[in-house]
């Protein structure tokens, strides 16, 4: 393997001391300017990248890194979500780190821990259902955002997640729909979950329309929530379109349905299932802006970084309702 340039190798080529290669990297010292452009040609020329972490550590100063902590690796719309966190990283120079809780509050504080450790300048947490997060990054004095879930006592940035669920369904209804099941997999205190959920009772109320209790069904995996599917199909009053809360819940809906010839079932899902557009029928969503969460978030705890001593506040990015195909309205 090639070797990488180090600084003393850049010192060696533009004729100048290893202190000089260094103030010139870190612009913390009197050089001369025929001198800066020699150090900086060199740089150029070697391909030469200074260890942040290991200056970190000799000056005492952050890292220049965002620590960014998920629970789940698997979920694109977390990755949608790194990824505009990346984006906006890279424009201010910062390198992210990624770590994954699995939703365990207990992960999420040892991920937490180790991104401290290493000195990240911010932190961005999807946090489980506990807040620990926020007392450790107080404690080393870094800004904290949560991400998609609100968290105590610290700047948060979330989807309009109730009014996306009650635009959705408010849809279904004016369509003509009355049974309209509501599928979701998530924990009943997660904020994600319980906000969905009171858009979709908000719009019923709004329609002047009682929901039935048995079409809320809960499944935690695709497979899950296409057997509940099935089940609900096979109700003697059966529901006329399914509302699926999240992916999960979308994919084991289609997988159902297609399966069973029910193409007169109307389906929406909250957060835009990859391929929507050609499946058949093609898949209408309340689409969320995952990567909008992420590059807000990181402008927050930049700004905390900055000096910003404002209060916590909360950022809400909105969803918008993609309607695709022709729509599959009531019988009457």
């Amino acid at each position: 393997m090639e070797r990488r340039p180090t600084l003393h190798d850049v010192a060696r080529e533009a004729g100048v001391s290893a202190k000089t290669v260094s103030r010139v990297l870190n612009g913390d010292g009197p050089v001369a300017a025929a001198t800066r452009e020699r150090v900086q040609a060199v740089v150029r020329r070697l391909g030469f990248r200074p260890n942040l972490l290991a200056r970190s550590i000799r000056t005492g100063g952050p890292d220049s890194t965002v620590g960014l902590v998920v629970p789940d690796l698997d979920n694109p719309f977390f990755g949608a979500l790194a990824g505009g966190v990346e984006e906006a990283a890279r424009a201010r120079g910062l390198t992210v780190l990624l770590g994954c809780s699995g939703g365990d509050p207990a992960r999420e504080t040892e991920v937490v821990s180790a991104f401290l450790a290493r000195r990240t300048a911010v932190l961005l947490v999807v946090p489980a259902t506990g807040g620990e997060a926020t007392a450790q990054a107080r404690a080393a004095g870094v800004p904290l955002v949560f991400v998609d879930r609100p968290g105590p006592d610290a700047d948060c940035v979330v989807s309009s997640n109730r009014a996306g669920a009650r635009e959705g369904v408010a849809h279904l209804l004016g369509l003509g729909h009355r049974r309209v099941a509501f599928l979701d997999d998530l924990p009943p205190e997660l904020y994600t979950r319980r906000e969905r959920l009171a858009g979709y009772l908000e719009a019923f109320a709004a329609a002047g329309v009682t929901p039935a209790d048995a079409l809320v069904a809960e499944a935690r995996t695709a497979a899950d929530a296409e057997l509940a599917v099935l089940r609900l199909l096979a109700l003697p009053d059966p529901p006329t379109a399914l509302f699926a809360s999240h992916l999960n819940a979308a994919t084991g809906a289609v997988l159902a349905l297609g399966r069973a010839g029910r193409r007169e079932v109307a389906l929406l899902a909250f957060d835009d299932l990859p391929l929507a557009e050609v499946l058949d029928p093609p898949l209408s969503a309340v689409a969320q802006a995952p990567a909008e969460l992420g590059a807000a978030a990181l402008r927050l705890a930049l700004a905390r970084l900055d000096g910003d001593d404002s209060p916590p506040r909360t950022e809400t990015v909105p969803t918008r309702l993609v309607l695709r195909g022709r729509p599959a309205t009531a019988r009457p």
